[in-house]
């Protein structure tokens, strides 16, 4: 990076934390509402932008493009079926959510069932956000920012201390924004962020087909098409990533579990001026997702076409495409946009442990009396607590085997399948009892666990071992022998899925509430929906469902 590329980071940087500034400091942020909801003022477009770049890390940018260099455009599924759940989430969620004024999932979970139930399942998401998410999020970022730009020779210093040096600015830099800006903060600067992303990460497949095309963006995705048709076929087949199956199952669990009940995305629509408002911002989020693979797959693609095997790994091929196409001008704006993307997934993440502690945890368990000022206070001592442990805990990830972070996803998997089965229940029926809620969130942990982490790894070894004796040594053939030995770990979170919610509804037949849950009815907010909420997201549906057609 040259001076120039220098200036124009630390300058976009520098504009981004002013704007966030700027928006927020008439915001009371000494009430509950003002700090965890932004005092609940938040615009279409701010919530947009917010849950896009909350969604939207460098670990995604890298490491979908690295699929896609690998397998082709069949990874886009991840993106664009994310399109209809957040279709799902606003038309039919929003509106059951919104209406009772609710600031985390876990409070609904409480207003239907018991507290309990929501320490649990606040207890759950802090786990996920705080052990796992946090460290990840700011190790792969650093390491894809290190290795993007190349720090250890620009800085002249070795690669675990530009990764320490990354994983403490972003750290330092994310707990500023969440903890003393509050929501408001994050989601500005989030929209200012995804602005710069969406120009800056459509920049780099431009060039790249123009490199491809000679100058023509339009030659360039036509030779592209011509030479790499198995590039383009978005059916995978058993062995790959995404099994085409698995679309139908544990895909959209997975995509209605994060769009639908995961507090740190809901947190920024729940920041809503008015339902409406809600309903918009996720909708127009939901249809710059359906686009979001330009920037995430096809670049994937595009390096396969320019660097084939030279590579000596999926995810160089990202960083290797960006140090080849982007002009020195662009460098440092990009830097800066990807800096920002990996700074509003830890402040996303982090606002929303401070709020479930806050709000969930320390009125219940240390202080039932305490203010609203209390609560912000104790809410932000324990974020600061969470992220020092996190900036800790992330450089050492360095030095665990290869594969974890691949193996941290798909663990999360054990969170997802019986919270949303918990909150789907929670909100079609009207007399499971608590104690169903309590069972799936502990035993369908554990039944998740075991499936992938015991009986998988069991089944897998065994059906290799009998290959080998057997003496078949084709890859492709082994990899038919892996994929069909135990099923893909989303087809068990679409199996658990069903079986959790069997089961609450057994309990519910068996055991049902004495007291009939009553929704109740806020009137902090308006909760007039959109009027053209469902048009707009059946429009966006096709679109969704047409991609499986054209490819």
């Amino acid at each position: 990076m040259d001076t120039l590329s220098i200036i124009s980071f630390i300058g976009f940087t520098l504009l981004v934390a002013f704007i966030a500034w700027y928006a927020t400091r008439k915001t009371d942020e000494k009430s509950a509402d003002g700090y965890y909801l932004g005092g609940r003022s938040l615009g279409y477009i701010t919530i947009a932008g917010s849950l896009l770049l909350t969604n939207l890390s460098a670990e995604q940018i890298v490491g979908l493009n690295g699929q896609s260099f690998a397998q082709g455009v069949l990874v886009m599924a991840w993106e664009t079926l994310a399109a209809i759940s957040m279709i799902v989430t606003a038309i039919y969620l929003l509106p059951k959510y919104m209406r009772s004024g609710i600031t985390t999932i876990p409070e609904f979970i409480q207003e239907r069932f018991d507290a309990q139930t929501k320490s649990i399942l606040s207890l759950l998401f802090l786990v996920a956000f705080g052990i796992v998410l946090l460290p990840t999020i700011l190790y792969s970022g650093s390491l894809a920012f290190s290795t993007m730009f190349n720090l250890p020779e620009v800085l002249g210093v070795s690669q675990s201390t530009v990764i320490w040096i990354c994983v403490w600015s972003i750290g330092i830099i994310g707990s500023i924004y969440a903890i003393f800006g509050g929501l408001k903060a994050v989601a500005v600067s989030d929209l200012v962020n995804a602005i710069g992303l969406l120009i800056g990460g459509l920049l780099i497949p431009v060039f790249g087909l123009m490199l491809i095309g000679d100058g023509s963006v339009s030659n360039g995705l036509s030779t592209l098409w011509e030479a790499n048709p198995e590039k383009f076929n978005a059916k995978g087949e058993i062995d790959s990533f995404i099994p085409f199956g698995t679309i139908f199952t544990g895909m959209m669990i997975a995509q209605m579990y994060y769009w639908g009940t995961n507090q740190s995305i809901l947190q920024r629509v729940f920041g809503a001026k008015s339902l409406k408002e809600g309903q918009k911002g996720m909708i127009l989020a939901g249809f710059v997702k359906f686009l979001i693979p330009v920037i995430v797959v096809l670049p994937g693609v595009i390096a396969w076409h320019v660097f084939g095997n030279d590579l000596g790994n999926a995810d160089q091929a990202y960083p290797a495409l960006v140090r080849k196409v982007l002009p020195g001008a662009f460098l440092g704006f990009f830097a800066a946009v990807l800096f920002g993307a990996v700074l509003s997934s830890f402040n996303s993440l982090l606002n929303s442990s401070s709020t479930l502690f806050g709000v969930d945890l320390y009125r219940q368990y240390f202080d039932k009396n305490a203010s609203e000022l209390k609560m912000v206070k104790a809410g932000k001592v324990f974020g600061l607590l969470l992220a020092i442990v996190s900036m800790t805990i992330s450089p050492f990830i360095a030095n665990a085997p290869d594969g974890l972070f691949s193996y941290i996803q798909e663990s999360l998997g054990s969170l997802s399948v019986p919270i949303l089965a918990v909150v789907t229940v929670g909100i079609i029926t009207k007399n499971v009892p608590a104690i169903g809620a309590k069972i799936v969130l502990t035993v369908g942990v554990l039944m998740y666990l075991i499936s992938q982490f015991v009986l998988s790894p069991h089944f897998v070894d065994a059906a290799l071992a009998e290959a080998t004796a057997n003496g078949i040594t084709d890859a492709k053939e082994l990899g038919i022998i892996k994929a069909k030995a135990y099923p893909h770990f989303l087809h068990i979170m679409g199996i658990l899925f069903v079986i959790n919610v069997g089961f609450m509804l057994l309990m519910g037949k068996l055991y049902p509430n004495k007291k009939v849950y009553t929704p109740k009815i806020t009137e902090q907010i308006d909760i007039t929906p959109w009027k053209y909420a469902k048009v707009v997201g059946i429009v966006i549906t096709i679109l969704v469902l047409s991609t499986y057609l054209i490819f």
